[in-house]
């Protein structure tokens, strides 16, 4: 008989309904916990059948048994945090306001009152009632809508946001996080209100309308974090974070319009060791076919981006790049992740608009490499640095993402390879993507086989000088 091994992990609690659909309430927040690390227990207040396309009918639990779930986890666990979804009724409202009192363990409040239609969800009263749940709280997550409805304050900017969350304070609640989901701009301001700072949280919009239970979700996030002993602003930054990932990288299933992914930072994760080893793997073809011909004076590296990769560090590339040598072509040192900054954010900016493309490669240009590009008729794109804007190439990363533009912009297909004429101080380039390894090193295989003894000459000349 074997041993047993228990794991030890901090426990969160969601009060809230169910959602069938598995986007939104307890079926998020259980999720997201996981996501987390964190042990996920519930108290269902209601029942809600509903899907992608919208919510068909709903029942609220009796009291007592709301009162018996919450009972049974906090007479058993040792809640390390605590969130509210959907409460549904006045009643239901008082009652969890008043069980808050003894809570001895952080409590985050997403005031669910107003649909994404826009219609109000609950009577006035109830509306009221959430002033003294707020007042027990640690923390309340409202979105514009919600934050109006508790201040009669019209929010729309980042000043009325703090506006409205410095008149939540006033019902004693430790601070406010102001969504900005539902104001409109090219960026989502969450701002964070308490005491003593005003803090904004800023993200790029993502279009997409697959956002059903992104509130559960990020209060759920920053429960868990809590749970885990964060301090709350890391807490919330790292949950926005984690949301916004969750919204790009959504789920699609259903016929609507999908579900935000709870999980994609597991996936994400545990794809890193295969990704570095993909990354490997073309290093070797390379190295094996002795791609001299199309390594660049500055060097050539092979670069990997995890599937829901947001950042270099979530990129593999070799540290040190590969360079030649009397007898071929040798990596510098290893692969591992954040090893390339110009290439890595040469394909962070291309997967903005493609974000299936994972790899891509940095390879020689010249007059010799551009013929055979012709030759092997790829879809090309390329870029002039002469018109790139003086303000994007001052700004540190900003050309990278302004070639990405110029490349890929207001194309159904993306390239095959992309030619970077260069500029003074900065070599051409050619660089070629694709969203596998295996098409990556096929694809700079075959560019190589495609150069002529031109090309050798031309390698010639360029190490002679």
């Amino acid at each position: 008989m074997r041993t047993p091994a228990p794991e030890t992990r901090p426990v969160g609690l969601t009060i809230a309904g169910s959602d069938s659909g598995g986007g939104a309430g307890i079926q998020a927040d259980l999720a997201t916990m996981a996501a987390h690390g964190v042990f996920g227990t519930s108290a269902i207040t209601a029942v809600t059948a509903q899907n992608t396309r919208g919510v068909e009918s709903s029942h609220v639990l009796p009291l007592e048994e709301i009162e018996a779930q919450l009972e049974a986890v906090t007479d058993d666990f040792d809640v390390g945090a605590a969130k509210t979804g959907m409460l549904a009724t006045t009643d239901v409202v008082r009652f969890v306001a008043d069980r808050a009192e003894s809570f001895e363990f952080p409590l985050v409040v997403d005031p669910v009152m107003v649909a994404t239609s826009g219609d109000r969800l609950l009577e006035p009263e109830a509306e009221r009632a959430y002033e003294d749940l707020l007042s027990a709280a640690t923390l309340a997550t409202p979105n514009a809508d919600e934050a109006e409805v508790l201040t009669d304050i019209e929010v729309a900017d980042e000043e009325s946001a703090r506006e409205a969350g410095e008149a939540i304070l006033e019902t004693g609640v430790d601070a406010v996080l102001v969504k900005g989901g539902h104001i409109p701009g090219e960026q989502v301001r969450d701002t964070l209100v308490t005491n003593d700072a005003v803090r904004v949280f800023e993200h790029p919009r993502i279009r997409t309308e697959a956002t059903h239970g992104s509130g559960c979700t990020l209060a759920a996030a920053i429960a868990a974090r809590l749970a885990k002993g964060e301090p709350l602003e890391p807490a919330v930054e790292g949950a926005t974070n984690f949301l916004a990932r969750a919204v790009r990288y959504y789920y699609d299933v259903g016929e609507g319009h999908g579900a935000v992914n709870h999980l994609v930072d597991l996936r994400n994760e545990a794809s890193r060791n295969l990704t570095a080893e993909e990354v490997q793997a073309v290093v070797d073809r390379f190295v094996e076919r002795d791609v001299s011909l199309l390594v660049p004076e500055v060097g050539m590296n092979v670069v990997g981006a995890t599937p829901a990769a947001e950042s270099v560090a979530d990129t593999a590339a070799v540290e040190g790049r590969i360079t030649r040598t009397l007898s071929g072509v040798q990596p510098n040192r290893g692969v591992r992740f954040g090893a390339s900054s110009h290439v890595a954010r040469f394909l962070l900016s291309a997967r903005e608009f493609f974000p299936n493309l994972r790899f891509a490669v940095n390879c020689r240009f010249g007059p010799d490499v551009e013929d055979a590009l012709e030759d092997l008729e790829w879809r090309l794109a390329a870029y002039d640095r002469d018109e790139e804007p003086m303000d994007a190439k001052e700004a540190e990363g900003d050309t990278m993402s302004w070639g990405a533009r110029q490349a890929f912009g207001d194309r159904e297909e993306p390239p095959a390879a992309v030619i970077d004429r260069g500029d003074v101080g900065k070599e051409a380039m050619t660089k070629v993507i694709a969203s596998d390894p295996e098409t990556l090193a096929d694809r700079v295989l075959e560019l190589e086989e495609a150069l002529d003894t031109d090309g050798e000459l031309a390698l010639e000349d360029e190490v002679t000088r």
